[in-house]
């Protein structure tokens, strides 16, 4: 008696049973990669990962978030850090006001006098915007009011025969031809620069309405480790 072979059973592979597969591998790769990652940038300690922080952080506050302000302050400079001690009070209104100057015609006079010669009165100044002036390492928030709105007395950041722009208060206002003129001084200093007596409107970039100190200081230092890392190469 013979006993019949069982014949061997064909497992039958569908088309779709193999482009799911690859599809599931290609997710849980994607997945994995993803976690990867993820853990890189957020967990790991290591200085790569700080290095590439610091990158994305770089590139999304200069293209997300400062044309994002930009936009809804209504200027192409919506923050500017302080970089100089132009405006600086030394935290004493009155030991300021006192302070010295160079008034008309040279002679030395102080900073009140030389304000008073301008229909600058102590009373005025104190009702001004940041009438106690800011500090180097601080961040100042712009709005980009219309030219005709800027009054003496107001903080300004405007563009002057120099690469970086100037933030002074307006000490003039004038109407000239039809456009707008400034002339400006810093708080600190002993007389105007010879840049700011004639400022017209189209290099006005915005007007200081919010201040915030010594946020500043990581763009100062940030650009002094470029240039010491470019005079080193």
């Amino acid at each position: 008696m013979t006993t019949k072979k069982p014949s061997p059973r064909l497992k039958i592979r569908r088309s779709g049973d193999s482009s799911r597969s690859s599809s599931h591998k290609r997710s849980h790769k994607g997945r994995y990669s993803w976690k990867k990652i993820w853990y890189f940038l957020w967990e790991d300690d290591s200085w790569a990962s700080w290095f590439v922080n610091v990158i994305l952080a770089f590139l999304i506050i200069k293209f997300l978030i400062y044309p994002g302000l930009g936009w809804a302050l209504s200027t192409s400079y919506p923050i500017v850090a302080v970089v100089s001690s132009s405006m600086e009070h030394d935290g004493d209104f009155d030991a300021w006001w006192s302070s010295g100057a160079v008034c008309s015609k040279g002679w030395t006079c102080t900073q009140g006098e030389y304000y008073k010669q301008l229909g600058i009165s102590k009373e005025d100044f104190l009702q001004y915007p940041f009438r106690n002036g800011f500090n180097k390492g601080d961040i100042m928030i712009l709005y980009g009011t219309s030219p005709d709105k800027i009054r003496k007395g107001d903080v300004i950041v405007y563009m002057a025969d120099r690469p970086d722009p100037i933030i002074h208060r307006v000490i003039s206002a004038r109407k000239i031809e039809g456009s707008y003129v400034y002339s400006t001084k810093g708080d600190h200093n002993i007389g105007s620069f010879y840049f700011e007596s004639y400022i017209p409107e189209e290099n006005y970039l915005g007007k200081a309405v919010f201040r915030i100190p010594l946020l500043g200081y990581i763009k100062i230092i940030f650009v002094k480790l470029l240039q010491l890392m470019g005079s080193v190469l």
